[in-house]
């Protein structure tokens, strides 16, 4: 086994591409200045001088071509790394991403070997074209997979596993976890399956089912309430770990579910749904939900954060459901 090493999330992110690329050839990155410029936030600093401008391709600012250039060069047996620069401008190439990428296999029977990467999530007033989570407008879309990853170790293994992937595949990387969150990561090859929800709490009282920035809200409350509460990190949100799921509700029999994007048919829809058609007979309580409200997430500080999820927030939602 490797032997693990300290690095923030954001490190652990550019690590995990590092080394598959060095492992394969195939693999190239495309983005916005990611070459010279090393990204918008770093993560291909250096990664210009060690793989050429071959394999770490600087793009115009055009989101549609540079994902449908990754569909061709998939398509053709590479394996294409592509950044936008905010999880946002997916939207610019989101006919490519959804009408193509996700189903090049089903029409064609065409393997289509990506990730885009997507930096997303709020809290650092970037306003409302900097800052949406936009997760769930690809779990509609079949033919694509959607991971999240909310520690260093996920981060880096995770993306791994995406690149190996046959299948194209949405990275989100919160930004706000970039530097703030830190933590043993092996040093050498490291891939997490994709599809497997992570324990990251064991409790028998109540269940927090979240992802991302949630997990960490989650486990802060949890400590600070001092009370028997599982925490369970989705990592995978397509596929995702129904099985997981469902035996972290029938344990304890109260479930929150908790995410930072907004609340109408996002991941936490599903995951209530799933809960109440399947465990409802072990329910001791509703199935609630902690979420942002239905609007966009706004650029004044104060006002950010009364829209997004904080730690008083889970606290709140947690003690609530326990003594329902």
């Amino acid at each position: 086994m490797s032997a693990a090493t300290e690095v923030t999330y954001l490190e652990a992110i550019s690590d995990g591409l590092r080394q598959e690329m060095r492992r394969d050839p195939s693999v190239l990155c495309i983005g916005e200045d990611i070459g010279a410029f090393g990204g918008a936030f770093k993560v291909t600093d250096g990664f210009i001088e060690e793989f050429g401008a071959g394999r770490v391709m600087d793009a115009p600012l055009a989101e549609n071509a540079i994902i449908g250039a990754a569909v061709g060069a998939a398509a053709e047996g590479l394996r294409p790394v592509c950044e936008m620069q905010f999880a946002d401008f997916i939207s610019c190439g989101f006919d490519q991403l959804v009408n193509v990428a996700a189903k090049m296999h089903y029409r064609q029977g065409l393997a289509v070997p990506m990730v885009v990467r997507l930096p997303s999530g709020g809290g650092f007033s970037g306003g409302p074209f900097h800052s949406q989570n936009p997760e769930a407008w690809f779990l509609q879309s079949p033919g694509l997979k959607v991971v999240a990853p909310a520690t260093a170790a996920d981060a880096k293994g995770l993306l791994t596993a995406a690149i190996r992937d046959p299948n194209p595949v949405c990275y989100l990387e919160h930004k706000g976890l970039y530097r703030y969150v830190k933590g043993e990561v092996p040093a050498g090859e490291h891939e997490v399956a994709l599809g497997e929800a992570r324990l990251a709490r064991e409790g028998g009282e109540l269940s927090v089912i979240t992802y991302g920035s949630g997990v960490h809200l989650a486990l802060e409350a949890a400590a600070d309430l001092d009370e028997d509460i599982e925490v369970l990190d989705l990592r995978s949100l397509c596929p995702l770990d129904t099985e997981a799921i469902l035996a972290s509700a029938r344990k304890t029999g109260k479930v929150l579910v908790a995410h930072e994007a907004t609340q109408s048919c996002g991941v936490g829809a599903e995951v209530a749904a799933l809960v109440a058609a399947e465990a409802f007979e072990d329910l001791d309580g509703p199935v609630r939900r902690l979420t942002a409200p239905d609007v966009p997430i706004p650029f004044s500080p104060p006002l950010e954060q009364a829209v997004l999820p904080q730690l008083d927030d889970m606290k709140e939602a947690c003690r609530e459901l326990l003594a329902y």
